[in-house]
């Protein structure tokens, strides 16, 4: 039933603490995990935004920057799958770049998965209320079911 599991990862304290409950879901019987980061553009742009400063355009540094974002972020992943396959897990990794929202939403439609698990920061400020927290859109818009973990 929970054979395979999509953990998307931020790599927060509170992403780590739904990795336990991954952990966890071995013993339920799940099989695999597609451990999942979303490099949001935000992000790029504002390494982007000191382009200028090197003598370069934005457009001449994107490759450069993307390409030693996702070798960065693939180190922090290999981490966290090695404590998965000592698990008996079998893990693939992806680090992908875009609005975090639609690609977990994305990957768990390509990737067939029984159960998505992901770490909530539980905040409540203005703009989130009227917007919508990734956890909580994902909760909306997932065909499967969602277990957060709170902080």
């Amino acid at each position: 039933m929970l054979e395979k599991v999509l953990y998307p990862t931020d790599f927060s304290e509170v992403s780590e603490k739904a990795l336990d409950y991954v952990l966890l879901l071995r013993k339920a019987g799940a099989q695999e995990v597609v451990l999942l980061h979303v490099v949001e553009g935000k992000e790029v742009e504002a390494i982007l935004g000191a382009a200028p400063w090197f003598g370069k355009s934005k457009e001449e540094m994107r490759e450069e920057v993307e390409k030693r974002i996702r070798e960065d972020r693939e180190k922090v992943l290999d981490g966290i799958a090695s404590r998965l396959e000592k698990e008996g897990y079998r893990v693939k990794r992806m680090v992908v770049f875009g609005n975090p929202v639609k690609e977990i939403l994305r990957v768990e439609e390509e990737e067939d998965v029984s159960i998505i698990v992901m770490g909530s920061h539980g905040r409540t400020n203005i703009m989130e209320m009227l917007i919508g927290s990734v956890s909580e859109k994902i909760v909306r818009n997932a065909k499967r079911p969602v277990l957060v973990v709170r902080r």
